[in-house]
């Protein structure tokens, strides 16, 4: 099977599971077989479940966020030049992110990297060698998907999962500038 194939399917396993990614359950199974644990317990959960799994796994902690420059830049000033970096990519190569979403969400650069080339994700790397690993320490299907994906990408060379592991001793920055109270002007001090 192709890389873009695989990323183009692991994007789909990655979106929240309405209706539609239901429907190409079939078809999912059939084009990424590398993703068959995931697919299994997909098909094996009621729709219900399976949706709230996907918001308790990705929509309450970032230790799990979609977001990959949240895992390079935290919630700091810097991500938005770093989301900034994203969209100029996708222009580059006459493509317009919509703002429905943000331009480092996971399952969008997949459908890049499927269309285009790796270059996002070899860049952010770290961020999803990361993910997948909070994802395994939570024991969540998905990060059968994470696995599927870094495994296409080189290596996974130690210096990866250095930067991988330290990162997540540190986590990503905290913002502290600007944070300090400003002093009234002529207040004495």
């Amino acid at each position: 099977m192709s890389k873009a194939v695989l990323y183009q399917a692991a994007s789909l396993c990655l979106s929240y599971p309405d209706d539609e990614f239901r429907a190409r359950l079939p078809l999912l199974r059939q084009a990424a077989p590398e993703l068959r644990k995931f697919l299994d317990f997909a098909d094996a959960t009621c729709p219900t479940e399976l949706a709230a799994h996907y918001v308790k796994v990705f929509d309450f902690k970032n230790r799990h966020s979609l977001y990959l420059s949240w895992w390079r830049d935290g919630d700091t000033r810097r991500r938005g030049m770093t989301l900034v970096g994203f969209k100029q990519v996708y222009r580059e190569h006459g493509l317009e992110f919509s703002d429905e979403e943000l331009p480092d969400f996971l399952p969008a650069v997949l459908e890049f990297s499927a269309q285009v080339d790796t270059r996002l994700l070899l860049e952010f790397r770290p961020g999803l060698e990361l993910l997948r690993l909070a994802l395994t320490d939570h024991g969540t299907p998905y990060a059968s998907v994470l696995d599927a994906v870094c495994r296409t990408l080189p290596g996974p060379s130690p210096k990866d999962k250095a930067a991988a592991m330290a990162m997540a001793k540190c986590g990503p920055p905290i913002e502290t500038v600007g944070l300090e109270p400003f002093s009234l002007v002529g207040e004495p001090s």
